[in-house]
């Protein structure tokens, strides 16, 4: 289906920066105070998806000869894009990787001719996608979200009271914190829906794996990362990069990020190859420059637009809470245009 025309206020030609709304402000000044308490005299991390196993060079190479359909934006033309590609945990603070947690894959492209969404990095040559291992989101507004925010980083019964009256968020998180035992060999999704030109899609990056890893019974706190850097010393982890195109509003809703888009109703189609590859990536130089990394849906050609409620609360949420972990931290944000560890 075509997507509708953009939201107001989220336009990429509209020049000033829309001001934060009510409830989009009560989670940036939630996130903000969890942040500051948490960190307090080291270094501010990330509100979420804090815990990083790993930062590492990928090739993402757009297919040839695909149909007119797809060929938008970064697919428009076959053609080798350098990436940085951030693999993380989902939760607000570090924890031993056996316990259950959706997982982040986080790929910048670097090259990316034409003009950005974000007014600030028009001219960036960078482009974001943001995948988690989870094909749904578990609200559907902001302001959900920080319902469900307050209730996870508050007492036990703050958890119980939101949980026990909020049966839904508490299934999809059930169903969604899982286990992993590597996360070179997880299926990604966006979850949420963007422009592919003309339509709407959502992304789908699925490993190549024989046979896969997994979960050792007594792991180590960090075996996520050790298990990637293993496999990596050994070869290239390759994923196919697909869309998946919005056949029909009423079960594949833009706007409702809490429902799974049907595999069979619209079957992932390929349109490039992520290939991570062979390297060490575990090392100190590495990790800290990661830190100097900013990812965001809105770091885009408009020909990927981020779209519906969730996405354009994004906008200002991430560049808010960027802005503070940079500002504590006496750090610019940086965007690569090379792989110059």
């Amino acid at each position: 289906m075509q997507r509708p025309a953009p939201q107001a206020g989220l336009d990429a030609s509209d020049s000033k920066a829309a001001a934060a709304a009510p409830e989009d402000q009560v989670l940036i000044d939630r996130l903000r105070r969890m942040m500051s308490a948490r960190d307090a005299g080291g270094t501010q991390r990330r509100d979420v998806h804090c815990k990083m196993h790993g930062l590492m060079r990928a090739e993402f190479t757009v297919a040839a000869d695909l149909p007119a359909e797809l060929r938008h934006g970064v697919f428009a033309q076959p053609g080798v894009y350098k990436a940085w590609v951030r693999f993380s945990n989902a939760a607000n603070v570090v924890k031993p990787d056996i316990a259950r947690d959706i997982r982040g894959m986080a790929i910048k492209l670097m090259g990316v001719p034409g003009p950005k969404l974000l007014q600030a990095e028009r001219d960036a040559t960078t482009q974001d996608f943001i995948l988690i291992s989870a094909a749904r989101f578990p609200t559907r507004t902001a302001g959900e979200f920080d319902g469900l925010v307050a209730a996870i980083i508050g007492n036990l019964w703050a958890k119980l009271s939101y949980f026990l009256t909020h049966p839904r968020v508490a299934w999809i998180l059930l169903t969604t914190m899982l286990r992993h035992a590597n996360v070179l060999q997880v299926a990604y999704f966006s979850a949420v829906a963007y422009a592919l030109g003309p339509y709407v899609v959502k992304y789908v990056a699925t490993p190549r794996v024989k046979l896969a890893e997994h979960s050792q019974s007594a792991p180590t706190d960090n075996f996520l990362r050790q298990r990637a850097a293993l496999q990596l010393a050994q070869g290239d982890a390759v994923f196919d990069f697909s869309v998946q195109l919005q056949r029909d509003e009423a079960c594949m809703p833009m706007d409702d990020p809490r429902v799974t888009w049907s595999l069979e109703l619209s079957p992932p189609r390929k349109v490039a190859s992520l290939r991570i590859l062979q390297q060490q990536f575990d090392t100190e130089a590495i990790d800290q420059y990661a830190e100097v990394l900013a990812y965001t849906p809105w770091h885009s050609l408009q020909a990927h637009q981020p779209m519906g409620s969730i996405n354009a609360s994004r906008k200002l949420i991430y560049e808010a809470l960027s802005a503070f972990r940079h500002q504590a931290n006496k750090s610019r944000p940086r965007e690569p245009s090379d792989w110059e560890v």
